[in-house]
Parts: structure tokens; C-alpha cells; sequence
């Protein structure tokens, strides 16, 4: 499916195409998403480049995703797909900067790249050239990015409090360890897909920042990309920090079902003490032998009782005193 974007007086105007072959001059933006072979040829036709396959943009060699051919620059990032999902995922993404016309080669939905097209549809600034709407892109994939590590954030805080919440807020309700695991988890991979499409990202922006010598941009493109510089290398660290934060809160979980189970088994173990003695004297005394003075006794009975109970009493009392319990 291709998407053509031609500049008008104040937005970005997507055209429809009836015929591939018929891409119009003016067209800024090209956004191919899962392009049929047709497409590639017009695509071609009219920028004079050769459209990656989808084999090639998965490489992971970097002289793979960032090089120059024919003039043209290639930019392949990792971007993060149905992040508001349980099951998030990356997609490599490709940039291609033809003379003044950027093509978008893609087979999957990430979310800034609705965000920039109904941004640009709205207002954009005159005389819109491929490199604006690329770093409209990139400076979309990193807010997005920024948007994901701040929830996982809050969500990592909340699980947090869950684990360590005082005893008078558990009102006596066994806590479902299991499934705060499996939140553990599913923000540990959310996390480590994040600082993925970050660190691939911050390849392209160091790409776009060796090769812009040679291109006349203008001074506040030049500067954008340093803040993006800048905002990619903190939001990196922010990622590790996360990693090593959902670390800890891992470790205090398991740390915390252990103790569970060690009191568990201490109880279990109490209580097989307590009631050992008693068996013991039951036990004793249903035997049936026929020597046994006790059985003509007319008291025994209590008296065993009474020493079953007693037996049963002193060992607990004696576990309270040595604080075991």
C-alpha cells in the first residue's frame, strides 16, 4: 500500500494513487507499507533508488541499516509496534532520503507514524521537505518512546507498592504473587524493547548527524537534532535504570514468596512437634497388651488426656519464649 504526501498551502496533503505508475513529481513523502513488487518499481521509477525487501531491513549489521547509495541515504531502525497490547513487538523501519523526498518503507503500524501524518495534515511549515517530515518522525519515535518508559514507570511504582504494602492493607487476602509476576515480566520485556528501538534510533540520528555536513540544512534542523541527540542518550539511561529497577523488584518478589513458603513449612513443622508428644501417648496406650497396669486403673483415661494436653501446651509455650513463633 503506498501513501503519497504532496505539500499544499499550509498542510501536507495525502493524494490518492489510482495507478502505482503514476506517482506525481511533487509528492515529499512516500510511505510504503508492505509494498507489492509494482509498487517497488514505481517507487524506483520515480526516485531512482532501490527499495530494500523486507529481508534486507532486518540485517542487524550496522554498514547494513545506515549506508549511502546513488546519492540516497538508507536508515533502518527497530521501532516499537502495539506497545497498549500485552504482546508488544519491534518492526524495522526504513528511511530513505532521495534529493528532498523521503520514502518510508515499512510492514507494520507503529503509532508516531499516524501521529506525524495527522499532525502534518493539520499545519506544517511552508516549503515541507522530506528532511522536515523525517524529523518530525524521529522526534515522534522518541516522544513515544519518552510516553512508554513514563507508564512502565508508574506501573513498575504501583507493583512495587504491591509487593511492600503494609500489613494493614492486606486485610488477611493471600496476595496473587503469580499474577504480579507476570506483570514483572511483561514490563521487563516492554522495557528492554524500548531501550532496543532507543539505541537504534540513536544510531540514525548519529547517521543523520555525520552526514548533514555535506547538506545545506538550516540551523534550527541542525539544532533539533542535537536536543534529539541529547533526548535519545537520556532516555537510554532512563531505560537501563528501569531494567535495573524491575531487577530489583524481581528479586524482592521472589525474595518475598520465600519467605512466605519458609513460614509456611514453619508453621507445618510447629505444629508436627506440638502434636508428636500426644501421639506418642495415645499410641502407648492403644496397645493392647495384657500387662498393662494403667488399664485396670479407674482415673487413666483423664490422666491420659490430661497428659496428651499438657504435652501439647508446654512445647508451644516453650517456642513462644524462645520467640520462634
Amino acid at each position: 500500500m503506498l501513501s503519497v504526501y504532496v505539500p499544499s498551502e499550509s498542510s501536507l496533503k495525502k493524494v490518492a494513487v489510482a495507478d502505482a505508475a503514476t506517482l506525481p513529481e511533487s509528492a515529499v513523502w512516500i510511505d510504503m507499507v508492505k509494498p507489492t513488487t509494482e509498487e517497488d518499481r514505481a517507487v524506483e521509477r520515480l526516485t531512482g533508488i532501490a527499495v530494500p525487501t523486507r529481508e534486507d531491513m532486518q540485517e542487524i549489521e550496522i554498514s547494513s541499516r545506515l549506508y549511502i547509495e546513488n546519492g540516497a541515504r538508507y536508515m533502518t531502525a527497530t521501532l516499537m509496534c502495539h506497545s497498549d497490547t500485552d504482546m508488544p513487538r519491534t518492526t524495522a523501519v526504513t528511511f530513505i532520503m532521495a534529493g528532498h523526498r523521503l520514502v518510508t518503507v515499512r510492514y507494520d503500524m507503529p503509532k508516531p507514524f499516524a501521529l506525524v501524518e495527522n499532525k502534518l495534515g493539520r499545519s506544517c511549515m511552508p516549503g515541507i521537505s522530506g528532511e522536515m517530515v523525517l524529523m518530525e518522525l524521529v522526534d515522534a519515535v522518541i516522544d513515544r518512546c519518552a510516553d512508554i518508559l513514563e507508564k512502565v514507570g508508574a506501573d513498575v511504582d504501583q507493583v512495587s507498592h504491591d509487593i511492600f504494602e503494609p500489613e494493614s492493607e492486606r486485610h488477611g487476602q493471600a496476595k496473587r504473587y503469580s499474577q504480579i509476576l507476570i506483570a514483572i515480566g511483561r514490563k521487563g520485556d516492554l522495557t528492554s524493547k524500548v531501550r532496543e528501538s532507543l539505541v537504534s534510533v540513536g544510531r540514525v540520528v548519529t547517521f543523520l548527524s555525520a552526514v548533514m555536513e555535506g547538506v545545506k540544512w538550516s540551523k534550527d534542523m541542525r539544532e533539533q537534532l542535537k536536543t534529539m541527540q541529547r533526548d535519545v542518550a537520556s532516555l537510554t539511561d532512563h531505560a537501563s535504570y528501569l531494567s535495573n529497577k524491575i531487577t530489583f523488584v524481581l528479586d524482592a518478589m521472589l525474595g518475598v514468596v520465600n519467605l512466605e513458603q519458609n513460614n509456611i513449612i514453619k508453621l507445618f513443622s510447629v505444629m508436627a512437634v506440638v502434636l508428636m508428644p500426644p501421639t506418642l501417648i495415645a499410641s502407648i496406650y492403644g496397645m493392647n497388651f495384657k500387662a498393662m497396669p494403667e488399664l485396670e486403673w479407674a482415673h487413666g483415661y483423664p490422666m491420659a488426656l490430661v497428659m496428651m494436653l499438657m504435652a501439647a501446651v508446654l512445647p508451644y509455650f516453650l517456642f513462644r519464649w524462645k520467640k520462634w513463633l
